[in-house]
């Protein structure tokens, strides 16, 4: 996966405000964003990318995403389905190598 692609999508969700979640869900959501935008940050910072360890806690916090989001009202949803695809394009990079 090429890195500017990365950089893009992390550019645009880091420039967007958090979304009225509004339900119980909100801290669970707010770490599952800390983690996912650290390692991105970490991909971006790092010339050799993620270990193993950080792509399996990505790993876990994509799975986590995936059981919450169905579970938001649709306005929210847009930002956490980039969430999504900035943890899902950090492991395709791993696995690509």
């Amino acid at each position: 996966m090429d890195r500017n692609a990365i950089l893009s999508l992390w550019e645009t969700h880091k420039d967007e405000r958090w979304p009225q979640v509004g339900n119980q869900h909100e801290g669970p959501l707010m770490t599952l964003d800390t983690v996912i935008s650290g390692c991105v940050v970490y991909f971006l910072d790092s010339p050799e990318g993620l270990d193993t360890q950080r792509i399996g806690i990505v790993e876990d916090c994509v799975a986590d995403l995936d059981s919450l989001t169905d579970e938001l009202d649709e306005d929210c949803r847009p930002y956490f389905h980039r969430l999504r695809s900035l943890g899902a394009l950090l492991i395709s990079t791993h696995h690509s190598i």
